[in-house]
């Protein structure tokens, strides 16, 4: 404890040299075994959890400080990064009470009184993510996005309009490739969408499904099929990048 109490002091020091008010929490979506995960940290020696984020330093550009944070929690280098919402209530959350939950002494509380958070959430691959911690935290674990605990902050109300953005702009763009493997079945991508959109398994009608989602320029099949199925093996997909750069300039109109 009295190693952990100098590291908030040294937070405190930080604060007032290097880092401003304004903060990034991140909300980080996975998919797997036909369930769309978040990623949520647990405070060391509690049984509280938090979304991944973190202060953005005084000399650092906004995006920058996002990328910078979820290199740190998922070691990941290249990410989907889509900026939803800012949340600046004046009484967004008590740091007494945060630092009692925690289990800290009153006196080192390094919350600021009022803190301002812009909120990102970020598609990534499951099996690509390699959860890291770090000294405030002591378990990095994946959620269903159906069994997220009560979070310290405000953190519920951010990953609940993160789906909620998510859903939005996953209706009108082509954001589930992110999710995915390199390679897929149309199948996985028709379960994916349901899922994302909150719809029951085979809601969507397969055929035209799978007929607006051949027509996009971008979806290349490959000429191997997955295997170990029962039936049938489909054929294996996947999604081009360049392709969906030159789609979105064609449809910015």
């Amino acid at each position: 404890m009295e190693k952990f109490i100098t590291v908030l002091q040294d937070i405190k020091t930080l604060f007032n040299r290097s880092l401003s008010e304004l903060s990034i929490d991140c909300v980080v979506f996975g998919f797997h075994d036909e369930q769309l995960k978040v990623l949520l940290l647990r405070a060391k020696g509690s049984d509280s959890w938090m979304l991944p984020g973190g202060w953005i330093l005084k000399t650092e550009h906004l995006e920058d400080a996002a990328y910078r944070i979820l290199k740190e929690r998922t070691g990941l280098d290249s990410i989907f990064l889509q900026q939803f919402y800012t949340f600046g209530a004046n009484n967004r959350y008590n740091g007494k009470e945060i630092m009692a939950r925690l289990g800290l002494p009153q006196e080192h509380n390094f919350f600021p009184e009022r803190a301002v958070s812009v909120g990102y959430y970020a598609l990534v691959e499951y099996s690509l993510v390699e959860p890291q911690m770090d000294f405030m935290t002591e378990e990095c674990h994946w959620w269903d996005v159906q069994d997220v605990p009560e979070l310290l902050f405000d953190h519920n109300e951010i990953v609940s309009k993160a789906l909620k953005a998510l859903r939005k702009q996953f209706d009108h763009e082509a954001l589930g490739f992110n999710l995915l493997p390199e390679k897929f079945t149309l199948i996985e991508l028709q379960r994916l969408y349901e899922t994302i959109l909150g719809l029951e398994k085979d809601k969507l009608d397969r055929r035209n499904f799978q007929k607006k989602m051949l027509s996009y320029s971008f979806l290349e099949r490959l000429e191997e099929r997955k295997t170990g199925g029962a039936h049938k093996a489909p054929y294996l997909y996947r999604f081009n990048p360049e392709k969906y750069a030159d789609y979105l300039r064609e449809n910015e109109s």
